[in-house]
């Protein structure tokens, strides 16, 4: 089959896939979700920055039912805290706020909006808490609400809604959840027959935490191997100072049938 023919056939495979997908996401673009029980999460999390549409099924128990509409992310890498990866984060805050507010047309007291846990245990570390809040500043006058709740979340609270919404209820209080993150890992039980009182598991260390803390090492040796041994470096710090402690004061074996892991890498 002569080039040109071989190119024509690609390039209108390419037209016709591009097609199909500008005509689905127009029509994903249609619906609207004015209703009073659809609600909105805007995350920022270490590596980007989250939307997620869900609605409830039945909102006036504790325990609602609820249907994922929507639930997409943009990587903008902020725990970096460089300019460039704060500018695409406050850039993919405002694109996805407006793909809620304006595309679903979601009223703005339904959409919540949060900084993780990750986040704020990696800025802390390199003091670098004043880019949290001006990313928040930044926001609030792009979107022009002066008064919106942007909550910096903790770290047992994230956990504990995590396996709220992630376990089911049959197996709640048998079940210790790993939330494996960018910035950090989290998780821990319940390990009364209740939802006030969790056990928290926390480690300060995260996927995109510990390739950033290794790249900061190699120095101009940029190679796969020079990588390796520093990547072992940090791990062996973090498994030395961190995980058998937290794993350990968890208490969780003994008192946990299933243990349920979380996050993007799962």
């Amino acid at each position: 089959m002569p080039g040109c023919i071989k190119k024509r056939i690609l390039l209108t495979t390419f037209l016709l896939i591009f097609t199909g997908l500008l005509l689905t996401a127009q029509n994903n673009a249609i619906q609207k979700y004015g209703k009073a029980n659809v609600f909105a999460g805007l995350e920022v999390g270490s590596k980007g920055v989250k939307l997620s549409l869900i609605e409830l099924l039945n909102k006036e128990t504790d325990d609602a039912d609820f249907k994922i509409l929507k639930d997409t992310t943009i990587n903008t890498d902020f725990i970096s805290f460089t300019q460039p990866t704060y500018q695409a984060t406050l850039n993919a805050m405002n694109i996805l706020y407006d793909v809620a507010a304006k595309q679903y047309d979601i009223p703005a007291v339904n959409i919540f909006t949060a900084i993780s846990s990750g986040v704020h245990i990696q800025a802390e570390k390199e003091e670098k808490l004043g880019w949290i809040d001006q990313l928040i500043n930044s926001f609030k006058y792009i979107i022009n609400e002066p008064d919106r709740k942007v909550t910096v979340i903790d770290i047992k609270e994230e956990a504990r809604l995590s396996h709220l919404g992630i376990i089911p209820e049959a197996r709640r209080y048998k079940t210790f959840l790993i939330d494996i993150g960018s910035g950090n890992n989290k998780g821990g039980y319940f390990p009364y027959s209740d939802t006030k009182t969790f056990q928290l598991f926390a480690l300060t260390w995260g996927t995109k935490s510990v390739a950033n803390a290794t790249e900061k090492i190699m120095g101009n040796d940029k190679t796969t191997e020079n990588y390796t041994n520093q990547l072992s470096r940090v791990l062996d710090g973090a498994e030395d100072k961190e995980i058998v402690y937290a794993v350990n004061l968890s208490g969780a074996f003994p008192k946990s049938d299933n243990i349920a892991f979380s996050g993007g890498i799962a």
